[in-house]
């Protein structure tokens, strides 16, 4: 089989268990949460003032430092500024469930800052690159379609048909779950030449040093629990890749290197975090051992 016909079965299974994911996953924390415990987390209003302060203040001035200092062309620093705005990621709520954080804060989180990149890219991009155009709409669709209006209509059932969500939210969880694996292997294949041709041009180190950095930003705000910490820690570097990618088409589209960047930072990073998910995880379960040894 030819690279050109592997690479486009490839991109399919990837938008296929993307789609999947996000919408069984958004069923699934729908069907286990209510709205009260979604929004219960966001009214310390320090917590919500630092999230802000991390993904779209500290976030953004880090990709602009690694760009200055890292020697990669422009469509692969444009690429990185373009993920460093764009917050709010799918990923995080599975990622919390691995790590054994707060899912009801990263529920409350996700939306947070999905809502805040809708109104934050149009204003701050045209500043940081010059000549882009972003179309909150365009962002916005994919964001409500795909994410607000199942997490909405599961809520909607655990709050009315409570027995139905029951039974219904752990197998939307274990397709979520199957279809987040299968992702990840598709697109560590489907970006693993991607990734090796950019080690040659520092976009290798400057993907690591960003996704690194974002975590410790996150991780370290997140205050004295660890169940907050490791949940701003992930959100804070998982970035919402689907309105990066929207801008790089619409604005970006003769400049594959754009995409490029996004997509590595995306899909590698995400296997990285999710390798860091299940750290913080077996560490929370020894913690919670030793407490009740104690």
């Amino acid at each position: 089989m030819k690279t050109g016909e592997m690479n486009e079965i490839l991109t399919t299974i990837m938008n296929l268990t993307t789609l999947v994911f996000v919408v069984t996953g958004m069923l699934a924390m729908g069907l286990s949460l209510t709205i009260a415990q979604i929004v219960a987390p966001l009214r310390t209003a320090r917590l919500v003032l630092l999230a802000l302060l991390a993904n779209f203040v500290l976030v953004p001035l880090l990709a602009y430092l690694i760009g200055l200092v890292i020697p990669i062309g422009d469509g692969l620093r444009v690429g990185l500024i373009l993920v460093s705005t764009a917050a709010g990621a799918p990923f995080l709520p599975k990622l919390a469930q691995a790590a054994r954080g707060n899912i009801a804060l990263s529920v409350g989180l996700m939306v947070l800052l999905m809502v805040v990149t809708v109104l934050y890219m149009p204003l701050v991009l045209p500043l940081l690159i010059r000549g882009v155009t972003v179309d909150p709409w365009d962002i916005a669709r994919s964001l409500i379609v795909l994410m607000l209006i199942p997490l909405a209509m599961g809520l909607f059932m655990k709050a009315r048909y409570a027995p139905t969500a029951a039974q219904l939210q752990p197998y939307m969880a274990r397709v979520s779950t199957f279809a987040v694996a299968l992702l990840l292997l598709a697109g560590l294949a489907a970006n693993l030449r991607a990734k090796v041709a950019l080690i040659g041009t520092g976009g290798f180190i400057a993907s690591f040093l960003f996704l690194a950095g974002a975590f410790v930003i996150g991780y370290f705000l997140g205050g004295n629990d660890a169940q907050t910490r490791s949940v701003l820690g992930l959100g804070t570097a998982q970035r919402g890749l689907s309105a990066a990618l929207v801008v790089a088409a619409a604005s970006f589209s003769d400049d594959p290197d754009v995409r490029l960047m996004v997509l590595v930072v995306g899909f590698p990073g995400l296997a990285g975090l999710m390798v860091i998910a299940r750290e913080l995880g077996r560490r929370s379960v020894a913690r919670a051992r030793r407490a009740s040894d104690g």
